[in-house]
């Protein structure tokens, strides 16, 4: 084959396609974005989706509290209306009962004191009260072993009206002796309180159908009846007649006072 062919084969043969460039990796942004960006889509409807939820979420709350708060507006009107008729009524009711409680209350306490208040001055109390107490002693005596009612009942009269009693002297009459100048008696006096409290005690806690409790009785009675005398016939009409018709008329009203507070 001479070079003249050859030659021209060479220039009728067809050209190669020239190579494809390989493509450049993507970069690490692109990658990313490729990935947020329906993402951020999503997000971007299902936030729009929710805000609009809450909206319609808070416009029937706002429609709900409105209905409610028109509702126990009723109620409670409606209530005020039904209860006022039986609220004044109720207070009513209290009001009288609480009148009716303490005018018995005060009733019983006048009923008490009285035969001390009417007996005269503060020495005719003072031998008012005595006598009552010595009254109760009789009663007490006379009792039998079975009568344990009575015996409790008795007791209770009793502890009931010396403690009234000895409220009143310790409150006024030994203060008062005290101050004229007789504290050595006024002590003297108020001493053997502390023993008939002591007696009170004893008895109370004594079964009342015990062979010993007329024997305790009986010594309680005796101690009783010598502290009567020394008030009644030493200590007291000494006081008497040193205070006058002014201080007596001041005494008795102080002790008329003191009795009344645990009549």
């Amino acid at each position: 084959m001479t070079e003249t062919t050859t030659a021209r084969r060479k220039a009728t043969a067809p050209k190669a396609a020239p190579r494809a460039r390989r493509a450049k990796p993507a970069t690490a942004a692109a990658k990313i974005a490729s990935i947020t960006a329906p993402i951020a889509e999503v997000s971007h409807e299902a936030v729009a989706s929710i805000e609009k939820a809450a909206d319609a979420g808070a416009k029937r709350a706002r429609r709900t509290t409105t209905r409610t708060r028109r509702a126990v507006t009723g109620i409670a009107r409606d209530a005020r209306q039904a209860a006022s008729g039986r609220t004044a009524g109720l207070v009513g009711a209290a009001a009288i009962g609480l009148v009716a409680g303490l005018a018995a209350n005060l009733g019983r306490k006048v009923i008490v004191q009285a035969p001390t208040a009417l007996a005269g001055d503060w020495l005719d109390g003072v031998k008012a009260d005595h006598k009552l107490a010595l009254s109760l002693f009789d009663a007490l005596e006379k009792t039998g072993d079975r009568e344990t009612g009575k015996r409790t009942t008795l007791l209770t009269q009793l502890a009931h009206a010396l403690g009234k009693h000895a409220f009143m002297e310790e409150n006024s009459l030994y203060p008062a002796l005290r101050e004229w100048g007789d504290k050595a008696d006024a002590d003297k006096l108020n001493h053997d309180h502390g023993y008939v409290k002591q007696y009170l005690y004893e008895l109370d806690a004594m079964a009342k159908d015990s062979s010993g409790f007329l024997s305790k009785v009986s010594a309680f009675r005796a101690d009783v009846e010598a502290h009567v005398r020394e008030e009644e016939e030493a200590i007291f009409p000494k006081l008497h007649a040193a205070l006058g018709d002014a201080g007596n008329a001041k005494l008795t009203a102080v002790a008329n006072k003191e009795g009344f507070k645990l009549a």
